[in-house]
């Protein structure tokens, strides 16, 4: 029931910004330098995620889909069962002293097996 819950929410979320989402850019972290305040990062996470089990701020990197360029990603909320290394995410927030901070609730990830080819 909390998982249908949360998934209803987020197609809310996602029919929403979609409608009237127009007014926040949607960058990926090679395009964050020079840009104030909030905007919409999408890119993939790589290498460790960590979770500072005192204050619940988890702490990963996000690289461009396709590129190099990452920035370091402060985000205190929930992550989902599809969030890990290798993922594509979305998320609103903020650059700050060169580190993203996510806007609690704003994670979304993308799943892999509903974008990518089947094999036989």
């Amino acid at each position: 029931m909390i998982a249908l819950s949360v998934a209803a929410l987020l197609a809310v979320f996602l029919l929403y910004t979609s409608i009237a989402g127009g007014g926040t850019p949607s960058l990926q972290p090679s395009e964050l330098a020079g840009h104030r305040g909030r905007v919409e990062l999408a890119g993939k996470v790589v290498g460790t995620i960590r979770l500072n089990d005192a204050t619940g701020v988890k702490r990963f990197r996000l690289r461009d889909v396709r590129g190099t360029a990452s920035v370091p990603v402060q985000y205190r909320g929930a992550l989902g069962d599809q969030f890990k290394a290798g993922r594509d995410v979305y998320l609103q927030g903020t650059l700050r002293n060169g580190v993203f901070v996510g806007k609690p609730g704003t994670l979304v990830t993308k799943c892999p097996s509903k974008y990518t080819a089947k094999t036989s």
